[in-house]
C-alpha cells in the first residue's frame, strides 16, 4: 500500500489509471501483497550501497569514456575527498581514531587511477581539439603551472613528484613498517601486562577484555599501514609513468594520426599531459601527507596534532626568547632584510611573554585552590585543654607513606590512580584469602624522600622504596632480547632486574620482552607482596568473629555448635593464622569448621588442629598449586635423612633445634637446587614429607626459598598420582618412580 501510494504521489496518473489503481487497492489479496512489497522496498533503501557503487564507478571508469564536464566533477570530488582525509588525521587524537584509514587510502587510490585511465582515454582520443578536450580543470591546472613554459611545467611536475615520492612516501611507508614491527613485537608483552594487572585486582575481567581488544585492533592498524603505505607509493610511480605516457603517446598521435607539426603536439599535449599529472599528485600528496602524520602520531596522545605541536614548541617560553634574539642579531646584520628578521623576532618576543605569563597565571590559581598548612592564615590562640583518650592516636593496621613527590599519585583531582589501585588490591586479596583485607591509611610523610614510599603495618615498616612518577619501570621477567636505555634499579616487589624508562619508550621496550608498568602499579604490586606474605597478621579476634557471623547466615547450628563450646574464639583465631601463614586461604571455613567439630574434642593443641585443617582443605591445597593436574612432582627426603630429622624433633623439640648445623646447611643447599631445577622445568616445587616432619620444614624453607611448598602424604588427594622427580639425601634423582 505504502508502495502504491507513493508511486500515485510521485507520478500524475490518467484518470483511468487511478481508477483502476483503486480498484487493485480493494482487492484484501492485492492490498497484502502490496504491503509486503513495500516493506521489501523500505528495507532494500536501507542498504549500504556507498562503497559496492564507488568500486564499480571506477570500473566503470576505466571501460567506459566519460565527457569532460564529468571528468572535471570526479576531478574536483577527489581534490575534495583527500582534503577532508587530511584534515581528519590532523584533528584525530589517536591512530586508532581514525581505524578505517586504511581502507579509505586504498579506495580513494582506485579512484584516482581510475581518474586516470579516464583521462588518458580522452587526452589521446580528442587532445587535438585543444586543451579544453579533456576538461577545464586539467587545461587549467596545466597553464597555472606552465606558464607558459613547457620546461617549468616539467620541472615542477618533477619536483612536487620527488616531494611526494623520494620525501613523503618513502619516510612514512618506513615508519609504517618499522612500527607495525615494533607493536607485533609488544604484543605479547603487552597481553603480559594486562594479565598481571587482572590478577593484581587492578582491572576487572571488562577492562581487562577491552584493553586486550585495544591491542588487538592497534596491531590491526599498524599492520594495514604498513601495506597501505604501499599503495601511496605505487599511486607516486603510477602518476610518473602516465605522464610520460600521455605525452609520448599524445604527441605520436598528433604527428602520425592528425598530421599536427611537433610544436603544435607538444603544445597541446604538454598542457594536458601536465594538467592531468599535476590533478593526480595533488591529491597524491595530500593522501601522502595524511598517511605521514597518522603513523608519527603517538598512541596515548588525547590532543589533536596542533594543539600537541603547539604546546610542545612554545611550552617553554625561553625558546621563544633566545630564538627572537638569533633573528635580531641576524637582523641588524648589514645586508640582511631588517623588516622581515625584526618583524619576527618582535613576534617570538610577544609570543614568550603571553606564555610566560599564563604560566604564571595558572600557577597562581592553583596556589590559591591549594589547602592551606597548619601555618596559613591568621594565629589563632591555643585552647588549653586537657588530655584525654582522644588524643591517643591508634596505630594503623596497614599505613603507605609518600613523599611530597608522589601527592599526586593519591589525588583523584589531580588525576592519581594509585587510590583506586589501593582498591583493587583489597578486593583481590579479600576475595583470594577469605577475609576483608583492613582499610590502607595513606598520608604524605616530609620525613622521606620526596620519591619514596614506605609500607607499615601494625606501625612498623615492612617495605621502603623509590620511585620515578614522571617514569615508567621495564621489569625484566627473565629473558629480553636486548638493553634498553634508562636508569637501572630492582622491582621493589620481587627484587628482579628493571629500569626506569621514559614514557614514549614503552613500545619499544614491550617489544624487546620487558613487563612495562607505571609508578601507581609498582607501589600497588608491593603493597600487594607484603600484604600477602603477612596476611595472618591482619587476621584478628575481630576479622574471625565477622567470618562466624557471615558463616552462621547460611549454617547457624555449626557456629553456635562449635564456637565457644568445643573451640575457643582465641584457638580458631591462632589455626586460622597457621593456616595463613604457611600459604593457606581460609576461604572453605565450612570444611575448616567440620574438621576442628571432628578432632578438637580429641585435642586443644593449635599445631594439631592445623594439621587436620590442612588434610581437610588437601584439594583446594593442591588446586592452587598445581591446577587440575593429575600427576603432582615431588621432592622427598632419603629415608635415612627422614630418621635423622625424627630423631632431632625428639632430642631438640618441635623446632628443630637439635638439627646438627652442617646438616641443616647442606639440606637447605640441596632443596635450593632442586627447587631451582622444578622452577627451570616450568613445574611447581613440591617437598613431600611425613607429617611429623611437615609443620618444622616449612618453618625452615619459609623464608630462605620461598618458592618451596611442603606437604605431607596424608595431604594428596586419593586422585592424585605423584612423580618423585628428585630425592634430597642420598645424591640419586628417580625422575621415572611414580607412587599412588
Amino acid at each position: 500500500m505504502a508502495l502504491l501510494d507513493s508511486i500515485g504521489a510521485k507520478v500524475k496518473l490518467p484518470k483511468a489509471v487511478g481508477n483502476s489503481l483503486g480498484k487493485l487497492r480493494a482487492n484484501p489479496r492485492v492490498a497484502k501483497g502490496l504491503e509486503i512489497g513495500g516493506t521489501a522496498y523500505q528495507k532494500m533503501r536501507t542498504i549500504k550501497l556507498g562503497t559496492p557503487v564507488l568500486v564499480l564507478a571506477c570500473l566503470s571508469m576505466i571501460t567506459l569514456p566519460l565527457p569532460p564536464t564529468l571528468l572535471d566533477i570526479l576531478f574536483s570530488f577527489n581534490i575534495a575527498l583527500s582534503m577532508v582525509v587530511l584534515l581528519v588525521a590532523i584533528y584525530a587524537q589517536k591512530p586508532l581514531d581514525f581505524g578505517s584509514f586504511p581502507s579509505v587510502l586504498l579506495l580513494s587510490t582506485i579512484l584516482r587511477l581510475s581518474l586516470n585511465v579516464a583521462s588518458t582515454r580522452v587526452i589521446l582520443l580528442h587532445g587535438q581539439d585543444g586543451g579544453a578536450a579533456a576538461g577545464k580543470v586539467i587545461e587549467a591546472f596545466g597553464n597555472v603551472v606552465m606558464g607558459g613554459s613547457y620546461t617549468v611545467g616539467i620541472i615542477v611536475f618533477v619536483i612536487l613528484v620527488i616531494i611526494n615520492f623520494v620525501v613523503i612516501t618513502k619516510g612514512a611507508g618506513r615508519i609504517a613498517e618499522v612500527t607495525a614491527r615494533f607493536t607485533l613485537d609488544a604484543m605479547p608483552g603487552k597481553q603480559m601486562s594486562i594479565d598481571a594487572d587482572l590478577n593484581a585486582g587492578l582491572i576487572n575481567q571488562d577492562e581487562a577484555k577491552q584493553r586486550r581488544l585495544e591491542v588487538t585492533n592497534q596491531a590491526d592498524f599498524y599492520g594495514a599501514m604498513d601495506g597501505a603505505s604501499k599503495f601511496v607509493k605505487g599511486d607516486a610511480v603510477a602518476g610518473v609513468l602516465i605522464l610520460f605516457i600521455n605525452l609520448l603517446g599524445g604527441m605520436a598521435i598528433g604527428i602520425f594520426q592528425y598530421d599536427l607539426t611537433a610544436g603544435q603536439s607538444a603544445q597541446i599535449y604538454t598542457i594536458l599531459s601536465i594538467g592531468d599529472g599535476l590533478v593526480a599528485q595533488i591529491p597524491s600528496l595530500l593522501l601522502s601527507v595524511a598517511t605521514a602524520i597518522i603513523v608519527t602520531r603517538q598512541s596515548d596522545t588525547q590532543k589533536e596534532m596542533g594543539q600537541q605541536v603547539i604546546s610542545e614548541l612554545l611550552g617553554n617560553p625561553k625558546t621563544s626568547y633566545i630564538v627572537a634574539l638569533v633573528l635580531f642579531i641576524m637582523g641588524i646584520v648589514p645586508g640582511m632584510p631588517h623588516f622581515a628578521f625584526i618583524l619576527l623576532a618582535a613576534l617570538c618576543v610577544g609570543t614568550g611573554y603571553y606564555q610566560q605569563r599564563r604560566i604564571e597565571k595558572a600557577a597562581q590559581q592553583q596556589a590559591k585552590g591549594a589547602p592551606k598548612g597548619q601555618g596559613g592564615g591568621a594565629p589563632g590562640q591555643p585552647e588549653n585543654k586537657e588530655l584525654s583518650w582522644d588524643d591517643v592516636s591508634e596505630v594503623d593496621v596497614i599505613g603507605l607513606e609518600v613523599g611530597y613527590r608522589l601527592i599526586p599519585m593519591v589525588d583523584k583531582t589531580q588525576g592519581g590512580e594509585l587510590l583506586n589501585r589501593v582498591k583493587g588490591v583489597r578486593k583481590k586479596l579479600s576475595q583470594d584469602l577469605g577475609f576483608l583485607i583492613p582499610p590502607v591509611h595513606i598520608r604524605d610523610n616530609l620525613d622521606l624522600g620526596p620519591n619514596f614510599y614506605r609500607i607499615t603495618m601494625m606501625g612498623v615498616t615492612f617495605g621502603e622504596a623509590e620511585v620515578q612518577p614522571e617514569r615508567d619501570l621495564a621489569i625484566n621477567p627473565g629473558q629480553v632480547f636486548g638493553d634498553i636505555e634508562g636508569t637501572k634499579t630492582q622491582d621493589p616487589a620481587f627484587g628482579l632486574e628493571a629500569v626506569w624508562i621514559a614514557k614514549s619508550d614503552n613500545d619499544k621496550a614491550l617489544g624487546l620482552g620487558y613487563t612495562v608498568v607505571d609508578c601507581s602499579t609498582v607501589i600497588a604490586t608491593h603493597l600487594s607482596q607484603i600484604l600477602v606474605n603477612n596476611c595472618s597478621s591482619l587476621l584478628g579476634q575481630e576479622e574471625v568473629q565477622n567470618i562466624l557471623d557471615l558463616v552462621a547466615r547460611t549454617q547457624p547450628k555449626l557456629v553456635n555448635g562449635l564456637v565457644p563450646a568445643v573451640v575457643s574464639l582465641g584457638l580458631l583465631t591462632h589455626i586460622l593464622q597457621n593456616l595463613l601463614n604457611e600459604g593457606v586461604p581460609v576461604r572453605d571455613m565450612r570444611t575448616i569448621l567440620e574438621t576442628l567439630e571432628e578432632y578438637a574434642r580429641k585435642s586443644q593443641d593449635a599445631e594439631v588442629l592445623t594439621a587436620a585443617c590442612r588434610i581437610g582443605l588437601r584439594r583446594l591445597i593442591i588446586q592452587d598449586i598445581v591446577g587440575g593436574e593429575t600427576v603432582i612432582p615431588v621432592i622427598t627426603l632419603a629415608p635415612d635423612l627422614e630418621k635423622v630429622l625424627h630423631k632431632s624433633l625428639e632430642t631438640g623439640g618441635a623446632e628443630g633445634v637439635g638439627i646438627e648445623p652442617g646438616l641443616a646447611d647442606r639440606m637447605q643447599k640441596s632443596l635450593m637446587e632442586a627447587s631451582a631445577n622444578q622452577e627451570m622445568a616450568g613445574e611447581p616445587a613440591i617437598l613431600l614429607t611425613s607429617g611429623m616432619l611437615r609443620s618444622t620444614l616449612s618453618r625452615f624453607v619459609k623464608n630462605t626459598i620461598p618458592g618451596l611448598r611442603v606437604l605431607s602424604y596424608q595431604e594428596i588427594p586419593d586422585d592424585k598420582q605423584i612423580k618423585i622427580v628428585s630425592v634430597v639425601g642420598n645424591g640419586q634423582n628417580n625422575p621415572n618412580m611414580q607412587l599412588r
